[in-house]
């Protein structure tokens, strides 16, 4: 008797330690499938605000909650349930699926470039917003969840590349705590970054000549910060992008692009051994967007070319 309750407890002491090796796997792997998506999440956090451009101030925040809550559930309950099956019985057709999502990344990514240079972005998710009818607002909200649709597919995806010799249990609690976790940095920093000029208003009447002074730089430079974010986003959509291809296609057989980067990322890191690390990191990344960019460059060229129907 005593020496089945002593194996039962050596089974329980198992199953413990097994339990928090588990979480263990899922909080490390949670981590690096987060770090690998974070070209798309600059990316996310830039796109978004623009949504909400025209609200009334007390607005902003509802509608930047709806937008999440429909993030979070594109990200569960629509992607997360085919990838992780697709991953279960087709693993196969991960990569492809993968490189899919980096030509989207890439195109993207040199459509914003192409209209940057040619005058030719028009911002009809603003102008509509600026009406401010209930309507709008749910029509605003309807086109950011779709938007949001496709680069979280490109997060979940990204995320789901890095842990794919997991158990399928590992996979989908480290893919929803992902999900948790970037939703709530991207939509959080979002609802910073539209209520940061009305913090900066309520700054600039306050009673210290500082605060005041604090409050009038960020009103001012508030515009400066989403031009930024908007280069930032676009060039994270072309590294990420160019790296997914770069790495699809070695996968499939054809290394000799990714050599070709990493040896020169290397090569420049030895030039520069005081900077190494940095300079090595920047040139692979450059590459990667240099590939992006090309890439994007002619999926952009070719559509250009296609007839357009005539409304």
């Amino acid at each position: 008797m005593s020496g089945g309750l002593v194996a039962l407890l050596d089974d329980v002491a198992a199953i413990a330690k097994l339990a928090a090796a588990s979480v263990d796997d899922i909080g490390a792997a949670a981590g690096r499938a987060g770090a690998k998506a974070v070209g798309v999440v600059v990316d996310d956090t830039a796109v978004t605000p623009r949504y909400v451009a025209g609200f009334r101030p007390e607005r902003e925040l509802p509608v930047i909650w709806k937008i999440a809550k429909g993030s979070l559930f594109n990200k569960i309950v629509l992607i997360l349930p085919v990838i992780l099956l697709l991953s279960q019985f087709v693993p196969w057709a991960m990569n492809p699926l993968l490189m899919l999502g980096g030509l989207y990344l890439s195109f993207e990514g040199a459509e914003k470039l192409y209209e940057a240079l040619t005058g030719g972005d028009h911002d009809e998710a603003g102008d509509a917003a600026a009406v401010g009818t209930p309507e709008h607002e749910k029509q605003m909200v309807s086109g950011a969840i779709r938007t949001d649709f496709i680069l979280s597919a490109e997060i979940m995806v990204i995320a789901l590349a890095e842990v794919t010799e997991q158990a399928l249990f590992v996979r989908a609690v480290t893919l929803v705590i992902v999900a948790l976790l970037i939703t709530l940095l991207v939509y959080g920093v979002v609802g910073l970054i539209v209520k940061m000029d009305d913090i900066g208003l309520k700054m600039a009447q306050g009673r210290l000549g500082t605060t005041r002074a604090l409050g009038r730089g960020l009103v001012r430079g508030m515009p400066v910060v989403m031009s930024v974010l908007s280069v930032v986003g676009t060039a994270a959509m072309l590294w990420v992008g160019g790296h997914i291809l770069v790495s699809g296609l070695e996968k499939f057989g054809f290394g000799w692009l990714a050599h070709a980067i990493y040896h020169d990322a290397e090569a420049a890191g030895h030039a520069l051994p005081f900077l190494g690390g940095a300079v090595t990191w920047f040139v692979e990344t450059l590459g990667s967007a240099m590939v992006g960019l090309a890439v994007g460059a002619l999926i952009v060229g070719l559509l250009h070319l296609l007839p357009r129907k005539e409304h």
